[in-house]
């Protein structure tokens, strides 16, 4: 049989064995995992500890994008054509407040002091303060063109990407007002600050590039040119590495922030999309996990040796990744199929303790959650 052509049916069958053989070793994690599902309009709590969807919240708008408070026990869900952001509460699994300050959003981040969320506004043009308190708009930045995405540093520092006019908006959130505005010369994709917030790397699919900005000034520091157009940027857990995917290669990009250079390109699968890693502390090594949508699968990279470590046969359309807070599972939301896949990092060690070297994975367990699931975050419960 041809793994990649797995029917849902072979998968939760494949995972309720592996279930069933390593019940005694297999420990959940005390928490759930919000995934917002576009195509049915709601929320899928899933279990992390029993592995079961626990509720399902209706909404009535499409959500694509989902922030958990680390300490209010809250959840926040966008929906961007409604221009509607909703709050959940942890331990009711229930709607407590939701607020709309524009007719269509593109993202929202949380504020580097955690007291905010920060909303990306398209119509009309503009970044606004949802302070939690009130979860009303407050301060509203208005920009000269739409924006579709932002990053928040951790001096509180954001950095609005507008293709629309090739511009990269700096903005104090502390202050509430634009710093500077920086004209790229190649259209900007998007953009993540480095660790410090000294640097700012943009990405430009258009141009297959990565700048990297000195933030203070607003200069070039140096244009990296890519054998891909990059959609995908991910740190390593040290924020030493950036990792680069996108149409072009069935590899990623290895850049090094600091010494502002690319690295290496490194085969993970065919077109591989988002990813994620782990922390590797104490053990096993740091991973670097990465979505082939194409062929329902994920990729795992050792990071530190640069080498394949193991493919893992997930869901259909494999194109979102996140990790428990313990590393323990990595959390694959398969938008084709409805459901999220677990993978069990211990299942990329060999019995003997040594990690795989390119053989296939065991999948720990598929859970169905609704129709196009688009994102997810976790939330622990203490």
């Amino acid at each position: 049989m041809n793994p990649s052509h797995l029917s849902r049916r072979s998968l939760l069958l494949a995972s309720a064995g592996v279930l069933a053989c390593g019940r005694q070793k297999a420990m959940g994690f005390h928490g759930y995992c919000f995934v917002a599902n576009q195509g049915s309009r709601s929320i899928a709590v899933v279990d992390l500890n029993r592995f079961r969807v626990r509720s399902q919240i209706s909404l009535d708008a499409a959500p694509a994008a989902v922030l958990v408070h680390p300490n209010r026990g809250k959840v926040f869900v966008l929906a961007p054509e409604a221009g509607t952001v909703y709050e959940i509460d942890a331990a009711s699994l229930a709607i407590t407040r939701r607020a709309r300050a524009g007719n269509q959003a593109a993202s929202m981040q949380m504020s580097s002091t955690k007291d905010a969320l920060w909303v990306l506004y398209r119509d009309p043009a503009a970044l606004v303060e949802l302070p939690l308190d009130s979860l009303r708009a407050n301060r509203r930045i208005r920009l000269s063109s739409p924006g579709i995405g932002f990053d928040v540093s951790r001096d509180n520092q954001a950095a609005v990407v507008s293709p629309q006019d090739g511009s990269i908006v700096l903005v104090s959130l502390s202050l509430g007002a634009i710093d500077r505005t920086i004209a790229s010369r190649a259209v900007p994709s998007l953009a993540r600050y480095r660790w410090d917030g000294k640097q700012l790397l943009v990405g430009s699919g258009p141009d297959r590039s990565v700048t990297i900005f000195d933030v203070s000034t607003g200069k070039v520091v140096v244009r990296l040119p890519l054998p891909l157009e990059p959609r995908n940027f991910c740190f390593s857990a040290d924020d030493g590495q950036l990792f680069v995917s996108g149409e072009g290669m069935d590899g990623v990009v290895i850049i090094f922030p600091s010494s502002t250079e690319v690295e290496q390109s490194v085969l993970v699968g065919h077109a591989p999309g988002a990813m994620a890693v782990t922390k590797g502390v104490p053990n096993p090594p740091p991973y670097l996990l990465v979505a082939n949508p194409e062929s329902d699968k994920v990729t795992v990279l050792d990071i530190d040796t640069r080498e394949l470590v193991a493919v893992v046969q997930v869901g259909r359309g494999p194109r979102s990744i996140c990790m428990t807070p313990d590393d323990e599972y990595a959390l694959v939301l398969n938008q084709e199929s409805g459901d999220l896949a677990m993978i069990r990092t211990r299942s990329l060690i060999t019995p003997d303790g040594y990690t795989r070297r390119n053989r296939s994975a065991p999948l720990f367990t598929l859970i169905p959650v609704g129709e196009k699931p688009v994102s997810a975050a976790v939330m622990g419960l203490g």
